[in-house]
């Protein structure tokens, strides 16, 4: 769930940034008091992200235009789907047009590659996460689109978990003392996740209680032989160079968490138009 706050300072900003100091081609050519009314229709089949917000960008711009959302985030839906009906002053509607546009377009490109990539697991236990490597100032919506197309998100942000890495490990001087150290500063109850690269690191990070191992650019073969180690005792996440092509093969190691940016880094915005009604 996004909140409403947070993405109506986001609407301003990329409202601001297309419209500058006005629409020219609107307010030269279409009469103030004109009317229109549009259906924004799917052009091929998608999972849908970020409806609600292209229409809080109508809202947001002109609380006067009437607007029916009619399906929901998370939905899939086939070809030729009316997703948003609105209707009112025809400036409004075609100054906001792209940006709502731009915006449903690519949250539902994410969302429906999403849904390809959980199609691709269906069957195994893994749950498929992102990742921090987000577009600058629209992380919550897209870890919102991953949720939309079946995912899950990993750490919304530093302050969302303790993530020890090789350079954190190389500080400390070890596995042991990097978790010692983390459990003794964090707040009670967030997680503390080590990054292993190899088995034997595994086996430290088990004997030093962290919460979630990551098995970092592991073959499928370490993969299963850390599962095994492990035992169910802690949930094992694999990251690193995962692609669509692999991402079934990973699953079926056994590990609980697949980790990867390309859901929302490698994800083409999906073909929606805003169509006269």
């Amino acid at each position: 769930m996004l909140d409403l706050y947070l993405t109506n300072r986001l609407i301003d900003l990329w409202l601001a940034e297309d419209i500058g100091h006005g629409d020219i081609t609107s307010l030269t050519m279409i009469d103030a008091d004109a009317t229109g009314a549009f259906n924004m229709n799917a052009r091929q089949p998608i999972a849908v992200a970020g409806i609600e917000v292209a229409a809080a960008c109508f809202r947001r711009y002109d609380p006067s235009l009437t607007i029916e959302v009619v399906v929901k985030d998370g939905d899939r839906v086939p070809d030729k789907t009316t997703l948003l009906k609105v209707k009112g002053k025809a400036r409004s509607l075609l100054t906001v047009e792209r940006t709502a546009l731009n915006l449903v377009q690519h949250l539902s490109g994410i969302a429906t590659e999403t849904a390809r990539w959980m199609d691709a697991i269906k069957g195994t236990k893994a749950k498929l996460i992102d990742t921090r490597k987000t577009t600058p100032g629209l992380r919550a919506l897209q870890k919102h689109a991953v949720v939309c197309g079946g995912g899950a998100n990993h750490r919304l942000g530093l302050d969302s978990g303790v993530m020890i890495k090789d350079n954190h490990i190389a500080v400390c001087g070890s596995i042991a003392k990097a978790v010692e150290r983390a459990r003794a500063g964090a707040p009670s109850l967030v997680k503390i996740e080590v990054e292993c690269d190899r088995v034997e690191q595994v086996k430290e990070a088990l004997a030093a209680k962290a919460d979630v191992i990551m098995l970092d650019n592991m073959s499928l073969e370490d993969m299963r032989t850390a599962v095994k180690l492990v035992d169910g005792r802690i949930p094992l996440e694999a990251s690193g160079g995962v692609k669509f092509d692999t991402v079934r093969a990973i699953a079926e190691t056994g590990v609980d968490f697949i980790s990867s940016s390309k859901m929302i880094q490698g994800s083409p915005a999906v073909d929606i138009g805003l169509d006269e009604a």
